[in-house]
């Protein structure tokens, strides 16, 4: 029997620093439409399910072909975490063997990505795989301030170590993150029973404030500039 998949994009209505983010418009669509139409178009999926609670958001995402899931008042607060909304998707759609969660703030998403995802994953005794990218600095090298608001180095002993000899670290991209469904771990999800499924560093921006959309919608445009 064929391994079955389900879909989850978690879109709550109350993003304040950016009002109505998950359906502002982003280069001509809302920008939940991006993830939906990459999970559709992986053709991974037997279902593509956007739980929120909102009726305008629920609209959207019917409109754009996904499955609409009202979830209840005690998981769309500003504290409910993305594993419990998952956990309350799969008791409503039992059966499945794997669940991706997807971000609808991910407009840089590509499928091949989910795809590689979803194959390591299914090919390993890993539990998780997500994507995730290089850090653009070495974190050896970096600061925090102090409260007279001066320097003051988290690895000192680096200070003058060359880029080049530093070890390079990674960080979570935010986009997608695969599970198998029923299968449990004692680790947290930066640890050694996930996959991460590296992308490049031009393909991922957190949307959390308005700089960070300004930067998506121009790393957008030239990436479909490229590709024309």
């Amino acid at each position: 029997m064929a391994d079955r998949s389900i879909a989850l994009i978690p879109a709550r209505g109350g993003s304040k620093r950016i009002p109505k983010k998950n359906i502002k418009d982003f280069h001509g669509k809302p920008l939940m439409a991006y993830s939906i139409e990459k999970a559709l178009e992986s053709k991974l999926f037997e279902r593509v399910i956007v739980s929120t609670d909102d009726e305008t958001i629920a609209a959207v995402a019917e409109h754009y072909g996904a499955e609409v899931l009202m979830r209840p008042a005690e998981l769309a607060d500003d504290y409910t975490g993305t594993a419990a909304v998952t956990g309350h998707a799969l008791e409503v759609y039992p059966g499945y063997d794997f669940v991706c969660t997807l971000y609808p703030t991910a407009p840089l998403l590509q499928t091949r990505y989910l795809i590689e995802g979803y194959e390591k994953l299914k090919s390993s005794d890993a539990v998780y795989a997500f994507s995730a990218t290089s850090m653009p600095f070495p974190i050896q090298r970096t600061f925090r301030l102090t409260e007279e608001g001066r320097c003051e180095m988290f690895m000192p002993e680096h200070y003058a170590t060359r880029s080049q000899d530093l070890e390079e670290a990674y960080q979570d991209a935010g986009q997608f993150y695969w599970k198998k469904v029923g299968v449990e771990s004692d680790q947290i999800l930066f640890g050694k029973d996930s996959i991460p499924i590296i992308l490049p560093r031009y393909l991922v921006q957190d949307i959390d404030t308005p700089e960070d959309w300004k930067r998506a919608e121009l790393m957008y445009k030239v990436l479909q500039e490229l590709e024309s």
